[in-house]
């Protein structure tokens, strides 16, 4: 046998990863340095995606000017169809 002391204590003092199980639990393994999530759930060097991520602006759905016109065309036809009901 070895006289080898293991030091656990940093490790186990350390933040956990913030991510949730499948199971609903949260993950037990340490998060990784600087960040809040450890390396299989997004904390590994690489992970995401790049910074200014063009592919993610590839339709503008969901850009604000976008959404503000739908949310206008939603009014109109909501109006629409209160006169609609009202000339009935």
């Amino acid at each position: 046998m070895s006289d080898h002391v293991r030091n656990t204590g940093p490790m186990l003092a350390s933040p956990r990863c913030g991510a949730k199980t499948r199971s609903g639990g949260s993950c037990r393994s340490p998060a990784v340095h600087g960040r809040k999530r450890c390396r299989m759930h997004g904390g590994a060097q690489g992970s995401g995606a790049p910074r200014a991520n063009q592919n993610a602006r590839t339709h503008g759905l969901f850009t604000r000017d976008a959404i503000a016109e739908r949310r206008g065309v939603q009014a109109l036809l909501r109006e629409s169809r209160k006169l609609l009901e009202e000339m009935k």
